[in-house]
């Protein structure tokens, strides 16, 4: 990343977030049935809904045998290595062509590592028990609790048991611990033009419990910036991805170097410019992968795998959604705690 996009995007998310101080005014509206708890932050916590619509955003079990199986207790080596990539996946979802193209010869590999603490994985079970999985990363934070995701991976209101983010995760190890998630930001729009139309907004803003001694989760693993408006065009872009599949076992990320450009949508269904990288590899279970450039402190985030086709169509192209005002938005709201937005009736 060149110094200029490094700074301009540090002053945008200054300027930003100054203009955007007064969050109420973004808020998403809340049913006339809902009503607010507080977390520990003094936060509004959780919000109950007659109808059942949303998530099961707040800290307390979404079900009644999440009380009596602690998360760490419950996500073992075994279970971690079996859980499958979430349903809306590079491999499921949207139409894909019949016919697979010859990658470029100048495709950068991919390779397997051990993985950065910044980075892990979601994990739940479905409403089959299935174990899911999805990446995300940690983002610098006031309370020191968000991490970045991709909206697809995160929008089904099906019941999410036992949802937990395992920082570094690989080789069934939870190096850093096992952190609760208690609310999930999504964009308003995602949830009601859907995975195509809202392709521009696949992102979410996921903010986590504690750990079980009572440690924030940046506080064990450190964070990287959330960069809004970084631009389209950079030279070296780190893509990291949790890669499954049903024929085969993928116990660590992959890392790969690549370059980004702007890629607009010539699919009507989902339309929207997207961040491109071609990186060998990306399978289905990649999807919310961090891009990552260089910045003053380390490492900034600007992009996840998701957006265009959840990711793309083929495993060495891959997609993000392009982070604006609307990601920080979504950010500041997971700051402030303000309640979520959630799926419509019928929607």
């Amino acid at each position: 990343m060149s110094r200029p996009n490094a700074v301009r995007g540090r002053l945008t998310l200054l300027l930003t977030a100054l203009l955007l101080g007064v969050s109420s005014a973004l808020a998403p509206a809340l049913p006339a049935d809902a009503a607010p708890a507080r977390n520990r932050h003094g936060h509004g916590q959780g919000y109950g809904y007659k109808h059942g619509h949303g998530l099961r955003l707040d800290a307390r079990p979404a079900h009644p045998a999440d009380a009596a199986e602690p998360a760490d207790t419950y996500w073992t080596p075994q279970r971690m290595r079996a859980a499958r990539p979430a349903p809306a996946s590079k491999t499921t979802g949207a139409p894909r062509p019949t016919t697979t193209p010859t990658p470029p010869p100048t495709t950068p590999p991919s390779h397997p590592f051990d993985g950065l603490p910044q980075v892990g994985t979601f994990f739940w079970t479905d409403g089959s028990n299935t174990g899911r999985f999805c990446g995300g990363t940690v983002v610098r934070s006031p309370h020191r609790d968000l991490v970045v995701s991709a909206a697809h991976c995160l929008r089904s209101p099906d019941p999410k048991r036992h949802l937990s983010f395992v920082p570094q995760y690989h080789d069934g190890l939870k190096p850093h611990g096992i952190y609760p998630v208690e609310r999930i930001y999504l964009d308003q729009r995602y949830y009601d033009l859907g995975t195509n139309a809202g392709a521009r907004w696949d992102y979410a803003v996921v903010r986590l419990g504690t750990r079980e001694d009572g440690a924030e989760v940046e506080e064990v693993t450190g964070g990287f910036d959330l960069l809004p408006y970084p631009g389209y065009g950079h030279r070296n872009v780190r893509l990291i991805g949790y890669p499954g599949s049903k024929d085969t076992t993928h116990p660590k990320p992959l890392d790969c170097t690549s370059s980004t450009h702007r890629y607009t949508s010539t699919d009507p269904a989902a339309p929207g410019d997207f961040l491109e990288i071609s990186c060998a590899g990306y399978i289905g279970g990649t999807s919310g992968g961090p891009f990552l450039v260089r910045d003053f402190t380390g490492y900034a985030l600007i992009g996840v795998i998701g957006g265009y086709h959840t990711g793309g169509d083929f495993p060495d192209v891959s997609y993000s959604s392009y982070f604006t005002v609307d990601t920080l938005a979504l950010y500041l709201h997971a700051v402030h705690g303000d309640p979520p937005a959630t799926p419509r009736q019928g929607v």
